[in-house]
């Protein structure tokens, strides 16, 4: 799904971290997933996190949809920076892979007009056809949770015995302008 609406699309809605990890293991990217929450909370940024159903988590902040495309992938892109700088052994911003050398990827590019991103309770086209599942954060720490704990099999399970971990996202939503305030005096000498 798109980021934007179709009444505003030059405006996303959301902003979106995709964390990829670095190999199989799935607990460095837990480990990101508590750091960009602590990072954007200090930013005063309501975050939000699902499964991807593929190979990491995604983190999302609900936006007032007052900021363009422009503006939210400059301000994810220095976020990845910082974090990469402040981790440098375990968080990078790198697209290549070869230069990512065993740290999670903090993508940050889907935030740019006309991409896409997976809509909550997708089926991914992978083997056992995992389920995009938006998640509370105290499941972050679950050790046997992965990006595909949830599919096809046992979602319904799930969604009959927890109430929606997202209720509410949207009313949660902000703009960036007092967030990039902060950022820019983090990033200043």
């Amino acid at each position: 799904m798109w980021l934007s609406r179709r009444d505003r699309l030059d405006n996303p809605d959301q902003l979106i971290f995709d964390l990829d990890p670095p190999g199989k293991d799935f607990e460095p990217v837990r480990e990101a997933a508590r750091m960009l929450r602590k990072f954007l909370g200090e930013l005063d940024l309501e975050t939000f996190v699902k499964t991807s159903g593929s190979r990491g988590l995604h983190i999302i902040v609900p936006l007032d949809r007052s900021a363009s495309f422009d503006q939210v992938r400059r301000f994810t892109q220095n976020v990845a920076g910082v974090l990469s700088e402040q981790e440098p052994g375990k968080l990078t911003s790198e697209q290549r892979k070869d230069k990512r050398e065993g740290r999670v990827f903090m993508d940050y590019l889907r935030n740019s007009y006309g991409q896409t991103v997976v809509a909550p309770y997708a089926v991914r086209a992978e083997p056992g056809a995992p389920v995009a599942t938006p998640l509370d954060w105290d499941e972050i720490a679950e050790p046997k949770l992965t990006s595909q704990t949830y599919n096809i099999n046992n979602i319904s399970w799930r969604l009959t015995r927890k109430k929606d971990p997202w209720e509410g996202l949207w009313h949660k939503a902000r703009s960036l302008d007092r967030a990039q305030k902060k950022l820019d005096e983090l990033k200043k000498p």
